[in-house]
């Protein structure tokens, strides 16, 4: 199980030591990438056996997981050190004045040699500077992404532990709901789901649609858009049920709310940042009233990718 951060989240070619700022900072993000999927991977090998199996797998993964996130965040320190960028919050307004120089590709001269600059150079530096904030924002999101994510993850865990249940990853793709949902329904089924999630996406759409005086206020409150008329309002409703229906929009509770009704189904979310959720309770099973319709479950994510949220699968830990 033991490796290093660089065989979990890769790492740049010495033969290439050319490369630009922004191309590590690209690969920083693929690595913490590549590194989250591979702590997936150990949390569900440490699911497996017994329970006693899976609480020492589980320390000690969690030891491995810990380890690995501090050599890549210390690997990728050191490598914006050595191109002069500081990681620390205590970075002083001289070595940031230098970086940011550096990207307007302006010489760093001693002070008493400095002229003074040209139009053409205060343009560049002013562009830099902004170039600078922006990548010094992009460090400071990845410093804190992997944090974050293990906080979420663990509330996450020990919710769903006492209920017996587990995640399913999903692929983050902008389809991840309703793949979510096609993946629950194939379970709940026990073989292929009616419904693939281009079709989910559709009756969502179509839902909203036709009940669209239930939806717009939602809308317009999540939207926080600004319309002239009712006219203009139902327009941009229109193209957003449109976008649900035939792009890779990212679905949230607008959707989730439109599926409960079109699937008849009670759904509950689950979440290491905010409160669970319940959706179409009324289609919920009652004890002792014969009818059998099992709850979709979901989970939510908020710093899963840093791509903004994310929906998985919740199965029972016997599935896994």
């Amino acid at each position: 199980m033991m490796e290093t951060a660089e065989e979990a989240g890769g790492s740049a070619s010495k033969e290439e030591p050319q490369e630009t700022r922004e191309e590590m900072l690209s690969r920083h993000r693929q690595e913490i990438a590549k590194l989250h999927n591979k702590e997936m991977n150990l949390k569900k090998a440490a699911a497996k056996g017994s329970k006693a199996e899976q609480k020492a797998k589980k320390k000690q993964v969690e030891e491995e997981i810990s380890r690995l996130q501090t050599q890549l965040k210390a690997k990728h320190d050191g490598e914006l050190a050595a191109m002069g960028h500081k990681t620390s919050d205590s970075a002083d307004k001289d070595n940031l004045d230098i970086l940011v120089k550096a990207i307007a590709g302006v010489n760093v001269v001693a002070h008493g040699d400095l002229a003074k600059p040209s139009k053409g150079t205060r343009r560049r530096e002013r562009r830099a500077q902004e170039e600078a904030a922006r990548e010094q924002r992009i460090q400071e999101e990845q410093s804190n992404m992997i944090s974050d994510r293990m906080i979420e993850n663990e509330k996450l865990e020990k919710k769903l532990e006492p209920l017996g249940l587990t995640i399913n990853e999903i692929k983050p793709d902008g389809h991840c709901l309703y793949r979510a949902v096609e993946n629950q329904l194939s379970l709940n089924l026990g073989s292929t789901s009616p419904y693939s999630f281009q079709e989910l996406r559709k009756m969502a759409a179509n839902y909203m649609r036709n009940h669209a005086s239930d939806f717009l206020p939602f809308f317009l409150s999540e939207s926080k858009i600004e319309v002239d008329s009712d006219s203009s309002l139902l327009e941009r409703f229109e193209k957003y049920c449109e976008e649900v229906e035939s792009t890779a929009a990212w679905g949230g509770q607008l959707e989730l709310g439109a599926l409960t009704h079109c699937l008849k189904k009670h759904i509950v979310i689950y979440s290491g940042s905010f409160p669970d959720v319940e959706m179409g309770k009324e289609f919920k099973s009652e004890k002792g009233s014969g009818v059998s319709n099992t709850s979709i479950m979901l989970s939510y994510h908020r710093h899963a990718y840093g791509l903004g949220e994310h929906y998985n699968s919740v199965v029972p830990i016997t599935m896994c």
